[in-house]
């Protein structure tokens, strides 16, 4: 299962960390995988393209993402991505946990 933390303090989201495996299909196959590391991708470079200065660090399995400027636009963003995780899970069910924590 594929692990969407998403951190906000004040109702502003803060950043992201993102990890695991969907388990949908195999290797290379993984629709669901695909789709939500293109969304990660995505998601970043707006952040970045609207100068919310987003703090990206990449592990094995791991994507974090911190945002250190332009606090509003960059948790509308992160919503509008959150968002789009949960449509990718409405379609398919069991592959993406999704929670917010306070910061």
């Amino acid at each position: 299962m594929i692990r969407a933390e998403f951190y906000h303090s004040g109702g502003i989201l803060k950043g992201f960390d993102i990890g695991g495996h969907a388990d949908y299909a195999e290797a290379g196959k993984d629709v669901v995988c695909a789709s939500v590391s293109s969304a990660v991708q995505f998601a970043v470079n707006i952040l970045d393209e609207f100068d919310c200065e987003p703090v990206v660090n990449v592990a094995d399995n791991l994507i974090s993402c911190r945002i250190t400027a332009s606090e509003n636009t960059a948790s509308a963003i992160i919503e509008v991505f959150r968002n789009h995780l949960e449509a990718i899970l409405e379609e398919f069910p069991d592959t993406i946990k999704i929670t917010i924590s306070e910061v």
